[in-house]
């Protein structure tokens, strides 16, 4: 489920994933709150909470393993509260986030991308698991990691998939070329590429009859 696994599609779907992704169970905390906490601690829980995902993930545990990367991105969420030094709400995000930065090393900022990148993937590839899927938080998952890392094949191949499903078949076109354009041979993004096309063509068809 993370970098190296292979990409999904509900043709193979786009995806892997169950639950309704809108947070961990329960909506539990962090282990510890960010006070007391050194960052290096609150990496390595994030971390674990990461790779317990996978594990869910791996045993078709979807909702647990979604559960398990919000997990993961409080700790998060709690590093950056911790290296703001200011009460949360206090201070604007982008700010924020730029004193959480400052306040890392460069391999412990690589890390944090590493592992943001890596969970929210993988919660969009639960999602897609499900048997009602909610697209709209895929693709809200999915242009996260593209904020990050424009050209990574999975977030545009679930992006694709996901706007195509929203009916937005400009976007979802676009998307998808850009994901064939990483990976020419992909069998899944091809078949989605051709169902756009056909979409798209109908709707100029009836744009044309409606004239």
């Amino acid at each position: 489920m993370e970098r190296a696994s292979p990409a999904a599609g509900k043709l193979n779907a786009g995806g892997r994933g169950a639950g309704d992704g809108h947070g961990p169970a329960g909506g539990a905390p962090p282990r510890a709150a960010a006070g007391g906490a050194e960052p290096g601690e609150l990496i390595g829980r994030a971390l674990d909470f990461k790779s317990e995902g996978a594990q869910c993930y791996k045993d078709k545990k979807f909702r647990e393993a979604i559960g398990k990367y919000h997990r993961a991105l409080l700790e998060l969420k709690a590093l950056l509260l911790l290296l703001s030094q200011e009460p949360a709400g206090q201070r604007p995000p982008a700010a924020a986030a730029a004193a959480a930065a400052a306040g890392l090393s460069e391999e412990q900022r690589q890390a944090v991308e590493a592992i943001e990148v890596d969970c929210y993937n993988s919660l969009a590839a639960c999602l897609l698991q499900a048997e009602l899927v909610n697209y709209e938080r895929v693709k809200e998952y999915c242009l996260k990691v593209l904020q990050k890392e424009g050209e990574n094949f999975k977030a545009l191949y679930r992006s694709g998939v996901a706007f195509y499903h929203l009916g937005d078949f400009n976007k979802a076109l676009y998307y998808l070329k850009e994901a064939r354009s990483r990976q020419p041979t992909d069998t899944n993004v091809i078949r989605y590429i051709q169902l756009t096309e056909m979409k798209l063509s109908r709707c100029s068809q009836r744009e044309k009859e409606a004239l």
